[in-house]
């Protein structure tokens, strides 16, 4: 017996479809969580634990992936004046990819099932489960000794999930024309042609902003990967005072490849010079490090000591990120506010001059900003103990990245025309 065609060809209603792509997200990425705390706990590693609280501990996990922050009490249940309380919070950038990237692809998916002006509605059941599911983990985690703010987790999650959703769905439709009904380049079009110059002008220096601090950030990694390997028997030692069995062992090495991104951006900070702080107390610089006990993190042992004979040489870094981002600007042809000066002013000295300055602090500046907003997304606190300041300083880090990328931004910028000359032909 068929079916009528009216009922063979209803469609699943997008706001549905968009509860099933981040709800499956969120099992998956809760997959990254449980599994390592059901491997420890098999093997004995909480002996102390019941099934039930090793479930609420994968819950915190999944929690802090997300960057939910953790409200601790110790000693657990206690009130009053011997209680000390405190806030555990940390974005591990390294797993929160995870989510995101789920995300990403859902975005695709709905995009692809979705008409012009109706991707809102999978976007909105989409994310109001996600928040749905964070609050119902932070409520059923709940323990004595740490929980999460409701609020807090039923609005932080969907933030990355809402980016994975946005940049997945504009890689699938293509033009923003088709996700929100709206065409952009139709808009910038009847605008005037100053105002297409301005525009074009703020945008390459945006591109050239955010292109230093992935400079900046890409060369810092690759400073921190030669440090790991250059102390791996320190490394090696730890894993080995650790002594956590297989299953131990790897839930370390997860956290630490989770927390990667956020050291790959406090070398970078190390590299401006504003360094960066491993509790109260500590600070280590590119010139000296002074750094009290620390927690038992394997790669941590790949931290300086001491004072550095060569250290200042690390700040060649973000000069060299700003001398790339220079040439590049020099590159793109969207100098127009150069353009401007040269038509009101024949000392073509003076407005190349200007015009550099200008540019370079400009880049400097943008570069400051998002190297500010890194450093302030990957900073950490433990909660309790001297271990409530991890990280660099946002502000000092922005103004010594703004500086350092704007010196070679001149640098870059003036060396353009040399390295773009093309050879003579015979």
């Amino acid at each position: 017996m068929k079916l009528p065609t009216t009922l063979r060809a209803l469609p699943m209603p997008l706001w549905l479809q968009g509860v099933f792509e981040l709800g499956q997200a969120a099992v998956i990425s809760a997959l990254l969580v449980v599994i390592p705390v059901a491997a420890v706990w098999f093997t004995g590693g909480f002996a102390d634990r019941t099934p039930e609280s090793a479930a609420r501990l994968a819950g915190q996990g999944w929690l802090v992936m997300h960057g939910v922050p953790l409200v601790l009490q110790f000693p657990a249940g206690l009130a009053g004046a011997d209680a000390v309380a405190g806030l555990l919070h940390v974005i591990p950038l390294g797993l929160v990819l995870v989510p995101l990237l789920l995300a990403w692809r859902a975005g695709r998916r709905l995009a692809r099932a979705s008409y012009t002006d109706q991707l809102w509605q999978a976007f909105l059941g989409a994310l109001a489960t996600y928040a749905i599911i964070g609050a119902v983990i932070a409520y059923v985690s709940t323990t004595p000794e740490a929980s999460a703010p409701l609020v807090a987790a039923a609005l932080i999650p969907p933030v990355s999930a809402g980016v994975g959703l946005v940049t997945g769905a504009y890689r699938e439709a293509g033009a923003w024309s088709r996700l929100v009904g709206v065409d952009f380049a139709a808009w910038v079009g009847r605008t005037s042609q100053h105002s297409r110059w301005a525009g074009s002008y703020a945008w390459s220096i945006l591109r050239s902003g955010f292109l230093a601090v992935m400079v900046a950030a890409s060369l810092a990694a690759a400073l921190l990967a030669v440090a790991i390997g250059l102390n791996w028997t320190g490394i090696a030692a730890i894993y080995e005072r650790i002594d956590g069995g297989i299953a131990g062992a790897s839930v370390v090495t997860l956290l630490q490849l989770g927390l990667l991104p956020n050291l790959a951006v406090w070398t970078m900070s190390w590299c401006t010079g504003a360094g960066f702080a491993l509790g109260s107390g500590s600070s280590l610089t590119p010139l000296a490090s002074t750094v009290g006990p620390l927690p038992a993190l394997p790669i941590l042992g790949a931290l300086p000591a001491g004072t550095l004979d060569h250290g200042y040489a690390a700040l060649a870094i973000p000069v060299l990120a700003g001398l790339l981002a220079g040439w590049w600007f020099f590159r793109e042809g969207e100098n127009h506010f150069d353009e401007w000066l040269a038509l009101h002013s024949g000392q073509r000295w003076l407005t190349s001059t200007v015009s550099t300055l200008a540019l370079a602090g400009l880049i400097g500046i943008t570069a400051g900003l998002l190297g500010a907003v890194a450093a302030l997304v990957s900073r950490a606190s433990l909660g309790l103990g001297r271990f409530t300041d991890l990280g660099p300083d946002p502000l000092s880090v922005g103004l010594w990245l703004a500086l350092e990328v704007a010196v070679g931004a001149i640098l870059g910028h003036a060396a353009g025309p040399l390295l773009e000359r093309e050879p003579r032909r015979s």
